[in-house]
């Protein structure tokens, strides 16, 4: 009895002095660093949005287009929406920049409207200003055209292999 009543205090002992210690981190997080899960991390500065004014070729069918140059300091709310300066049918006229797309004058019964639907006037909802900066973490996004692609030359290699044997 008196073996196990001594087994007993130094098992606790022992799980009082782990207890104590410090969490290890099991991996080395990208966006943490080497801070453990139970600090906050200091998230990196923030950098320029990219302002190259080229339109970009979208990832994906129905993928927003993403906004070719800074919009700092815009003004994108109930009273006021700068994008619509230059964008709006008269602004793109004299702007030269890209209309807003005809889907965005149609409301949720489809009818067309003479201005912009109230459901797609805060531009910065769907469409993002892209950062000049390296990703944190790599990317294996293929888009769908290399995805058909890749698939037609996998089809026509195995074709090719079944009339050889």
């Amino acid at each position: 009895m008196r073996k196990l009543l001594l087994w007993t205090l130094a098992l606790c002992a022992a799980g009082l002095v782990l207890a104590q210690q410090p969490p290890r981190t099991v991996h080395q997080d990208p966006f943490r660093g080497d801070t453990p899960f139970t600090e906050s991390s200091r998230p990196p500065p923030l950098t320029g949005a990219e302002n190259k004014d080229l339109k970009r070729v979208r990832s994906y069918a129905m993928q927003p287009p993403t906004i070719p140059h800074s919009v700092d300091n815009y003004q994108i709310d109930r009273f006021a929406n700068k994008c619509m300066m230059c964008h709006s049918r008269v602004g793109a006229g004299e702007s030269q920049a890209t209309p807003i797309s005809i889907t965005h004058y149609t409301n949720r019964a489809g009818v067309f409207l003479a201005d912009v639907d109230p459901r797609r006037y805060f531009c910065d909802t769907c469409h993002v200003v892209q950062m000049d900066v390296q990703p944190r973490v790599a990317s294996t996004f293929e888009d769908v055209d290399s995805v058909v692609r890749r698939m037609r030359a996998d089809a026509a290699k195995a074709k090719a292999q079944g009339r050889s044997k």
